[in-house]
């Protein structure tokens, strides 16, 4: 049984009339009996009784009938669910992001996403560049938010904006102050992170504090920022972190800036190059008009 078969039984069974049903179809009645013929003999049973006082169903064309609404149905269901997904409006977006960017404007895109797409089913997973970079080339992903950009032939970056550097302490030191001279933590073990894969944004940072002249400080590494803080917290040391993460309080800790400008940071938001979905492409859309409203 074909779909055309399907479609000829479903209007003769519905007008109960070879002749209506072949002019509501569009075609000759000849062909129109000959396709439900051919559907009888396929499946070995009478379909309608044909009679001098009309056209009846049989029991076995009631229920193929009932079927058929069932199908037909879930064809109709289907076509417009695939519509919906190839114009973004459902469907589902695979999202990547190193840990600090929630710290700065990823929750506001994805708000903002997220009242635009309200039937997108949105996933997270938190990583580092080296993990985003080969989480998008392995199509495990579908955007990838990094810090400051990836970089690779098959991916696409773009920009959503810089924020300098500041110091994050335990809020037993620097008692009374503010702005912060970066030598002043010469003598200070520097919690960075990750320490691999690299290069990472412990490069940034170090190479910062390098053009400042502190070449060799005393380090330890975590894997994440949130792991850094979290050992700041506890007097283990101070970090060098992105303004955005230092825009809400967190117990133990007090946020400095540096009294002369050590450096910036970035985010990007990056998808491959041969993804032009709807999805992403709409996703990338926010972003950068969100970007843009924050940093104006």
């Amino acid at each position: 049984m074909n779909f055309r078969q399907l479609t000829y039984f479903m209007a003769v069974a519905e007008e109960l009339h070879f002749g209506r049903a072949a002019e509501r179809l569009g075609v000759a009645q000849p062909p129109l009996s000959r396709q439900i013929k051919q559907l009888e003999d396929e499946l070995d049973t009478l379909l309608f009784h044909r009679g001098r006082s009309g056209v009846t169903l049989t029991q076995a064309g009631k229920r193929l009938f009932e079927r058929g609404t069932e199908i037909l149905s879930l064809m109709d269901d289907s076509k417009r669910e695939i519509r919906r997904i190839g114009q973004g409006m459902q469907g589902r977006l695979r999202l990547g992001y190193v840990g600090s960017a929630v710290y700065g404007v990823l929750p506001t895109i994805v708000k903002s996403y997220r009242a635009a797409n309200p039937k997108v089913f949105l996933s997270f997973s938190p990583m580092n560049n080296a993990g985003l970079q080969q989480a998008l080339i392995r199509r495990e992903i579908d955007i990838a938010i990094a810090r400051p950009r990836l970089i690779d032939k098959e991916i696409t970056s773009r920009p959503l904006g810089d924020e300098p550097l500041i110091l994050a302490a335990p809020d037993t030191m620097f008692p009374g102050s503010t702005a912060i001279d970066c030598h002043d933590i010469a003598d200070q073990v520097l919690v960075l992170y990750p320490e691999y894969p690299r290069p990472s944004f412990a490069d940034v940072v170090l190479q910062a504090l390098a053009t400042q002249g502190l070449t060799d400080p005393k380090r330890i590494f975590t894997m994440d920022v949130s792991t850094s803080l979290g050992l700041v917290s506890v007097g283990e040391g101070v970090a060098i972190v992105p303004a955005s993460v230092g825009s809400g309080t967190r117990n133990g800790i007090r946020f400095h800036p540096f009294a002369s400008n050590i450096g910036t940071t970035g985010l990007s938001v990056s998808h491959r190059i041969d993804d032009q979905s709807v999805h992403v492409n709409g996703f990338v859309d926010v972003a950068r008009m969100v970007a843009r409203r924050s940093l104006s």
